[in-house]
């Protein structure tokens, strides 16, 4: 940016952390200021590598974005007024990792609060010490913060673009924060001094309070990271915050990016996912606006988000909502199963939402309830309502009221297992010839095994019917379509024959006394009618029963085809098209 003074101009890029340093100084061009912030090619902050996929950088485009959005609907709030005029809102980004909110925020601010404040080392100052505030989830993203924002890991260094601070964080704050361990086991010892029986508490057993960390995972050395997130590791954020920052702030506007998970020290990379607790603290802050981008997996799916899920999706303060399915076209290095999402909440708002669904270069908008009447999860594609609503009139429990609930009777989640069909773990590995004549062949991954029937301790009545395997994980990483932009879904789907029963790496679809029923249902399943229904629900990598929930139940008795399928349910060649458009061809005998 250019500061002048007298006529003298002092040239400083706060854009790529170059800091504070004359560069030219020079007479004659007085009264002209611009600033820049990210204007070098490229910007820094879109060449360094994420953390993880559960810390992930936010592009600088997609977080302008994301600012936009914000600011449009801070207009249609304040009688058109530009948040960015605004002298006394303030920001907080709770887990700031590059800083590129901060820093986008910054340079909005510079720009809007021009005419109030035509001293640009005035303006700067009140920006960055009264404004924008932020909190590190890490020693090492706190640094890269401050680089971002005053171009100085010292926010009072000689290179920092501040000179209003008096404490070298600035307003950019982290200190290691220690995990909270509760619920640990408790056994019956005795005292190795006096010999009493006494019950005592075994280290490494517990879990946090406040994040559900595990404490064999996450109680550590000084010198590693604990993952002990400020923002949600408190009782009362409000306090918090004012013991923090040195000073009791409302802030209008919180947004960011949340780490996403944690490891909960359950089976292999078992992980639990976090960032809800970041959506409930902020909410607690009563912001003006609130926006995160987060996975997509709380539409329909994660591990211990029901009540979550159920709160989002019934909360009408949630205006604006930007749906990514495949995480790739908003981080364009990081895969994350499910797509990612942002959202903007507007505090005392009442209304349908609006969502945008974007699908490479493909936008569709339609403002709409989040949760639609007879759903208990989102439904993610705009276009996929008319087609769900289509099939609730011929097989739906409420067909005259818009339900998207099917009649018990056409349920076909009713025929698929549960998780573990036969209680055969993943992992189990049998005998690898028969040794006995009623022995069960086992259908593993990476092929078959034998078991004795004893070892069979659920769905025992399977095993002599002829029945329909499927992939417990679904064929794209959930979301991720080809390069045509289109979606297998379903991975393996087969016939196997009576005798035969399977790990948890599959789920049974249906069973059935003979075997032309079966290849009925297989070639039903392999319609991209029932992979379009299913793709609605699969939010992770698994496919489960709950998948299946908008697909209804057939006679199969008689095969069934797309062209079956699309005139039962009345479907417009609109329709036929943008299912064909999503779901890309599977052979009757195609199952790699």
């Amino acid at each position: 940016m250019y500061l002048s003074d007298g006529g003298r101009e002092r040239e400083m890029s706060i854009a790529q952390g170059e800091g504070r340093k004359r560069v030219d100084d020079r007479h004659g061009q007085s009264g002209k200021v611009t600033f820049s912030l990210g204007g070098h090619n490229p910007d820094v902050l879109t060449c360094i590598a994420n953390l993880s996929n559960d810390e992930v950088f936010t592009p600088p485009v997609f977080a302008g974005e994301m600012l936009d959005t914000l600011a449009d609907a801070w207009a249609e709030a304040h009688d058109g007024r530009s948040i960015w005029s605004d002298a006394t809102v303030t920001f907080l980004d709770p887990f700031t990792k590059s800083g590129v909110f901060l820093r986008e925020i910054t340079k909005r601010l510079v720009d809007g609060l021009a005419e109030q404040m035509p001293d640009l080392q005035q303006r700067v100052n009140h920006i960055l010490t009264r404004q924008v505030f932020g909190i590190g989830i890490t020693q090492l993203t706190a640094l890269l913060a401050r680089r971002s924002v005053y171009c100085s890991k010292n926010a009072t260094g000689e290179h920092s673009i501040a000179t209003g601070f008096d404490r070298p964080w600035g307003n950019i704050w982290y200190e290691r924060t220690e995990h909270t361990w509760v619920n640990r086991k408790r056994v019956r010892q005795a005292n190795p001094l006096t010999g009493d029986d006494e019950v005592v508490e075994q280290v490494g057993t517990g879990r946090c309070k406040y994040c559900g960390a595990s404490e064999a995972e996450y109680s550590r050395d000084e010198v590693l990271e604990t993952h002990a997130y400020a923002f949600i590791h408190t009782d009362d954020i409000s306090s918090r915050l004012a013991e923090i920052f040195g000073v009791n702030v409302h802030f209008d506007v919180i947004i960011g990016n949340p780490p996403y998970q944690l490891s909960d020290g359950g089976f292999g990379t078992s992980a639990a996912p976090i960032y809800d607790k970041f959506i409930e603290q902020a909410q607690r802050l009563h912001p003006r606006f609130l926006t995160m981008v987060v996975p997509a997996r709380w539409y329909s799916g994660g591990k211990g988000l029901a009540a979550f899920r159920s709160a989002m999706l019934h909360d009408r303060q949630i205006v604006e909502l930007h749906d990514f399915p495949d995480s790739r076209d908003c981080f364009p290095e990081v895969d994350v199963a499910g797509g990612i999402c942002y959202f903007l909440w507007e505090r005392g708002a009442d209304r349908d939402c609006t969502v945008v669904t974007h699908t490479g270069t493909h936008t569709s908008s339609s403002v709409r309830p989040l949760l639609e009447q007879g759903a208990d999860i989102f439904i993610r594609q705009n276009e996929a309502l008319s087609i769900l609503r289509k099939i609730s009139a011929v097989d739906g429990a409420h067909r005259q009221d818009g339900s998207l609930t099917l009649e018990p009777d056409r349920r076909f989640s009713a025929l698929v297992s549960a998780r573990k069909p036969f209680g055969l773990a993943s992992n189990f590995r049998g005998a690898m010839t028969e040794t006995a004549p009623n022995d069960v062949m086992v259908v593993q991954n990476g092929g078959t095994s034998w078991a004795n029937r004893s070892e069979i301790s659920a769905g025992r009545d399977l095993i002599d019917r002829w029945k329909v395997l499927i992939s417990y994980t679904s064929s794209e990483h959930a979301g991720q379509a080809d390069k045509n932009g289109q979606k297998r879904v379903l991975s393996r789907v087969e016939v196997l024959p009576p005798g035969t029963a399977t790990t948890e790496t599959y789920l049974i679809a249906g069973s059935f006394e003979s075997r032309t029923q079966a290849d009925i249902l297989v070639q039903y399943l392999k319609t991209k009618f029932v992979r379009f229904l299913v793709s609605q629900l699969v939010t992770t990598q698994h496919v489960t029963r709950g998948s299946f929930a908008f697909v209804p139940i057939q006679d199969f008795t008689r095969p069934w085809t797309d062209a079956d399928l699309y005139a039962k349910y009345h479907l417009t060649e609109d329709e036929i098209a943008f299912i064909e458009s999503m779901i890309r061809p599977m052979e009757l005998d195609d199952n790699a």
